[in-house]
């Protein structure tokens, strides 16, 4: 797997579209391998339905809780704790690269590549999360929502976003401080933003407001989701690096990372109207599932 992620980190770094191209197609090969394998039994019979039938079978996407048993999951998720085979790491640097090579069709195909495997990367690994904790790269993000974009980018990226955000109170104040907020609502009310992307941003909102209960650890502390898959493993390196230097910065100002509904809502009251609506909606229909309240 060193080999594979050796090769297509060379290929993510060129300057050459095709080889960055090459780049992700490999980086989503392996993820699709690690997401879709099967077991003996099933591909046992993969060969026979293949040797009766023309066309052959869809693999079948593995539940979350079997993938703690995946030998290559388990190998994966052990390389992404250091900074060197570090997968999102080295898609934000060539999400970067590609940003600054203004817009044009085969770059926008790049970028949204790029987002997808990110979100990828980031379910499949929850520490990698903490990267986004950083100015720097939460700046990509919103530098993505920038009105000159194409819709398709938007929306990739308010997805990765939320990927971003999801179990992170830490990520979610940088995002804030960043004026995330007001990037937001500012595309929202945009009469050019087109309603696909409009529709996503309502849901980013829903999402915004739920209230936030962390997932992922500072060092030293419990790690609740590699404790979930079964992996028995000491908190990530990755993690710790990035929540050690913003939690201490947080409570040197003698803030609470986490926030509730309520403080969202008179935050993004500054931005927007009709919060209260919006509220009232997630208290009843409860979108994400779940009661929160």
């Amino acid at each position: 797997m060193e080999a594979l992620l050796a090769h297509s980190f060379d290929y993510l770094s060129s300057y050459d579209p095709g080889k960055i191209r090459k780049g992700l197609r490999q980086v989503e090969g392996l993820l699709a391998q690690i997401c879709l394998s099967k077991s003996k039994l099933d591909r046992r019979r993969s060969m026979i339905v293949m040797s009766t039938s023309q066309s052959s079978p869809q693999p079948a996407a593995k539940a979350l809780g079997d993938l703690k048993d995946d030998p290559a999951f388990r190998e994966f998720f052990k390389l992404q704790e250091g900074f060197r085979w570090n997968v999102a790491m080295r898609l934000v640097t060539c999400l970067e690269h590609l940003l600054g090579k203004g817009s044009n069709g085969t770059n926008d195909l790049l970028i949204i590549s790029t987002l997808d495997l990110i979100q990828g990367v980031l379910l499949l690994h929850p520490p990698s999360r903490t990267l986004f904790a950083r100015e720097i790269y939460m700046n990509l993000l919103l530098d993505l929502l920038d009105p000159i974009n194409c819709p398709a980018i938007q929306s990739s990226t308010l997805l990765t976003l939320v990927t971003a955000l999801i179990d992170n109170p830490t990520n979610t104040r940088t995002f804030e401080e960043l004026d995330g907020l007001l990037t937001v609502t500012s595309l929202f009310k945009l009469r050019a933003t087109s309603r696909e992307v409009k529709l996503k941003l309502v849901e980013f909102l829903y999402f915004y407001l739920m209230p936030e209960t962390p997932t992922i650890p500072a060092a030293g502390s419990s790690a609740p989701n590699t404790a979930v898959l079964g992996l028995q493993r000491s908190p990530s390196k990755l993690a710790g690096a990035f929540t050690r230097s913003v939690n201490g910065a947080s409570d040197s100002r003698g803030e609470s990372v986490n926030r509730t509904t309520e403080e969202k809502q008179r935050l993004l009251g500054r931005y927007l109207s009709n919060v209260e609506d919006l509220v009232e909606d997630l208290k009843e229909t409860s979108p994400f599932g779940g009661t929160v309240y």
